[in-house]
């Protein structure tokens, strides 16, 4: 049985679970294993892990997440997020958008995410975690970090970004940075973070392209003090994905995650 018992420590804060399928997985050097899932169990996604999030959220987006199989499911030994052109609530497309809230929220960690994206006009999946308080402080009070995101308008450019009260994109003062990947749609790539109490770094595939640093200003800077949790989705559209329009043509479009990981030090 996973241990539910709530850890409270200086460096997280998190429900513990282990690898679904009692598979084992090896800790980068310094690194302990704390949350995992590997998609060993075909299906619905792990309830004890996962909250679906249903219609529509935010940024314009065009679909209308449901928690249907369809849109969410495990097979294969993996996550599979499926938009698809169908109707639904006044929406012309449906897809997913899971979190970890409640299941499992962390305080300085190492994440890594082993993801395959979508490409074509119109997609935007993203790998991201935001502030555990955010229905008390409300976004971007409640801090945001940005593992990946990619839209398929530019389909071989990864961005990592974080979003506070002082830097955000409604204000065009987010901070950002991106790097070249050659073919995330058809290769599996390693999507990770490294948050820290003086900076969070990001990688893909162990190659650092990114750092943010606490100015030990405050929240307004560094919200990132408090613990966060884990969100996986894939948007069509939006003010991001959607600028150059959508290629219906491409439908249906697949985020596959192969494994999420989550590691505190020791």
């Amino acid at each position: 049985m996973p241990a539910h018992s709530r850890l409270q420590a200086a460096c997280l804060v998190l429900l513990l679970a282990p690898a679904s399928g009692g598979s084992i997985t090896l800790a980068p050097s310094g690194w302990t294993l704390v949350f995992a899932d590997e998609f060993d169990v075909p299906g619905a996604p792990d309830p004890a892990r996962w909250n679906h999030e249903t219609g529509y959220i935010a940024n314009d987006e065009k679909q209308y997440y449901t928690s249907g199989s369809e849109n969410a499911r495990v097979e294969d030994g993996a996550l599979v997020i499926e938009a698809r052109r169908e109707r639904r609530m006044g929406y012309d497309y449906t897809s997913a958008r899971l979190n970890t809230k409640g299941h499992a929220e962390f305080l300085y960690a190492r994440v890594e995410i082993r993801a395959k994206l979508p490409t074509g006009r119109g997609t935007w999946p993203a790998l991201w975690m935001l502030g555990a308080n955010v229905d008390r402080v409300g976004w971007p009070a409640c801090g945001e970090i940005d593992i990946m995101e990619n839209v398929g308008f530019d389909p071989r450019t990864i961005v990592a970004s974080v979003h506070t009260a002082a830097y955000n994109h409604m204000q065009g003062t987010h901070k950002n940075a991106t790097i070249a990947v050659a073919a995330p749609w058809a290769d599996f790539h390693v999507y990770a973070a490294e948050w820290y109490p003086d900076r969070i770094d990001a990688f893909v595939d162990g190659q650092k392209y990114f750092t943010f640093r606490n100015e030990g200003t405050g929240s307004r800077t560094w919200p990132f003090d408090r613990p966060q949790f884990l969100i996986v989705n894939l948007a069509i559209g939006g003010t991001w994905g959607g600028q150059q329009g959508i290629d219906d043509s491409l439908l249906p479009h697949r985020l596959v995650i192969d494994y999420v990981r989550v590691y505190q030090q020791k």
